[in-house]
């Protein structure tokens, strides 16, 4: 199997293969996974790694751990998007709230046409709250609250996700700032008013299977996994926003 510089790999199963002798220099990586991957003789430097880690070795230290660890110092907040208890569900739905207030009165100062922009073949901004509707519709408004078709048009499934009947998928819809936030409002809104009356019966409890196909699949799902979902989906996706934000404002002094 050749490939050739500078071309695109996409949708390969790669599963099982020896690479060897083989030079990776200045290669990107995006949504690729490497569970189960066994790397040996590897010289790895000035390279960046963004992802879910799970069980990661390196010259025999656990890393996993460590960056975790790091994580929590640099992000005190971090913590409280891993509650245990309806309260502490409520507690990191406020951290939430507060924190995109901060980011998108950040976005607010840029032209509107950046908030379209792609940074590094990233979503733009307004592409990552399109998706956070998704995440909410999806784990939420269908996997909690039961509704089998719960997504705006607006609503943006992550990239590499099969066309599923009834899902919105519309990449290049070019929609304001605030058309996206009235509708992430209502979505947020919806979070609160569930998590504010959330008991700890409703947290261990699972959902109701929804009839037809969608995102969750039709199936049952512990409520606490859900909550996490949406939870982990708010933080990470602001950080990258944040990230993306910085590079956006360089261009605009």
């Amino acid at each position: 199997m050749t490939f050739e510089t500078g071309k695109r790999v996409e949708r390969v199963d790669l599963g099982g293969v020896l690479f060897q002798d083989l030079s990776l220099r200045d290669a990107r990586f995006q949504r690729v996974s490497f569970r189960g991957a066994r790397m040996r003789g590897v010289e790895l430097g000035d390279v960046t790694i963004d992802g879910d880690i799970e069980g990661l070795v390196i010259n025999g230290v656990e890393v996993e751990p460590l960056v975790y660890a790091e994580l929590d110092r640099r992000y005190p907040d971090r913590v409280k998007m891993r509650p245990t208890d309806p309260a502490g569900f409520r507690e990191g739905w406020d951290v939430i709230e507060q924190l995109w207030d901060g980011t998108v009165a950040r976005a607010r100062q840029l032209p509107p046409e950046q908030l379209h922009e792609s940074v590094d073949g990233e979503w733009s901004f307004i592409q990552t709250l399109r998706h956070l509707l998704f995440a909410t519709d999806s784990w939420i408004g269908r996997g909690i609250l039961g509704d089998p078709s719960p997504w705006h048009p607006l609503a943006l499934p992550w990239d590499s996700m099969e066309p599923i009947p009834g899902v919105p998928w519309d990449r290049d819809v070019r929609p304001t700032l605030d058309e996206v936030l009235a509708l992430r409002r209502d979505r947020m809104a919806t979070v609160r008013r569930y998590v504010e009356n959330l008991t700890e019966d409703e947290l261990d409890a699972d959902t109701t299977p929804v009839d037809g196909p969608g995102w969750p699949p039709p199936e049952s799902f512990p409520v606490r996994e859900c909550l996490l979902i949406v939870y982990n989906e708010e933080w990470q996706h602001r950080l990258y926003a944040e990230r993306d934000l910085d590079l956006l404002e360089s261009q605009h002094r």
